[in-house]
């Protein structure tokens, strides 16, 4: 009991000269009045001391106390991926659906931390706590750092896996606009379409403002369209350095394409890009199912 005293005391001492960063942005000396009413209860929680958070709950702090931007201790433990920490404030009472002034949500900050165990009990305990008409969106987050396994879950608990959002447009346009290629190609092999990015720009638009010539190759391994023209006006061609390997393999598709890949592409069409589970159950050759399936 006497060290949690010590560490509030100490808290309380020190709490102005800190730097905490959360969800993208930075809290300083400068902005002091955010640490008014920050408690000990989130100072544990994010630091992921569960002794002390016990210890605290015990002595009667309140588990969905919040700072005047409305972050809970919840938000805390779930951005620290400090899952014991946030099993026990919802054990005690914690609102697991607690909304921040921002639109951030504990799932979100799970997402943040890439902790796919905060995740899960986060949707066991609230099924529907991923709301699709916010900006703080926890999926799109997920892919912008590449967490891929928090992407899956998400999208297997039902999120629209086509949910666009304003300035992260889809969580492909996401993805391939931050270079994760490994959510890129689990989306597209999930059924993303692949040409639904952020308004008029295309996944493949974003894909070629930052010269990913892998991503750019998956996108158009699955149909992207070379000639689609963003807002301005303009072609995914238009938009990467010329001559380099990005720009090269765009020129290569402006062809038409091999017969093997437009009757792959048709069949995938037919079939629906949503559901690649059902290949396997094609009356075809199994190594026909692996190239259908982009093995």
């Amino acid at each position: 009991m006497a060290d949690v005293q010590e560490e509030v005391a100490v808290w309380r001492q020190t709490r102005d000269k800190k730097f905490y960063s959360y969800g993208g942005f930075i809290s300083n000396t400068f902005m002091a009045e955010y640490w008014a009413d920050w408690s000990p209860l989130h100072e544990a929680a994010l630091q992921g001391k569960l002794l002390s958070l016990k210890t605290l709950i015990l002595e009667g702090f309140d588990v969905n106390i919040v700072t005047m931007d409305g972050v809970s201790p919840l938000h805390e433990a779930c951005l620290g991926g400090h899952v014991a920490c946030a099993r026990l404030l919802i054990t005690n009472g914690a609102k697991v659906n607690m909304m921040a002034t921002d639109g951030v949500t504990p799932l979100f900050n799970a997402c943040v931390s890439g902790s796919v165990a905060c995740v899960k009990m986060l949707m066991e305990h609230c099924p529907s706590c991923h709301p699709e008409d916010l900006g703080a969106s926890p999926i799109h987050e997920a892919v912008k750092r590449g967490h891929r396994e928090c992407m899956e879950l998400l999208l297997s608990k039902g999120l629209n896996i086509e949910l666009e959002v304003p300035q992260m447009g889809t969580p492909l346009y996401t993805a391939c606009l931050f270079q994760k290629t490994d959510c890129v190609q689990k989306l597209l092999h999930l059924g993303a379409n692949v040409q639904r990015g952020r308004g008029q720009d295309t996944p493949l638009h974003a894909a070629t403002q930052t010269g990913s010539t892998k991503v750019v190759e998956l996108l158009m391994d699955y149909g992207a369209n070379v000639w689609s023209r963003n807002a301005e006006g303009k072609r995914p061609l238009e938009l990467v350095s010329t001559n380099s390997t990005a720009w090269k393999s765009l020129k290569l598709r402006e062809s038409p394409p091999a017969l093997a890949q437009l009757c792959r592409l048709h069949i995938r069409q037919l079939l629906g890009w949503d559901r690649p589970h059902l290949l396997p159950s094609l009356q075809v050759p199994h190594s026909l199912i692996d190239f259908l399936s982009y093995k």
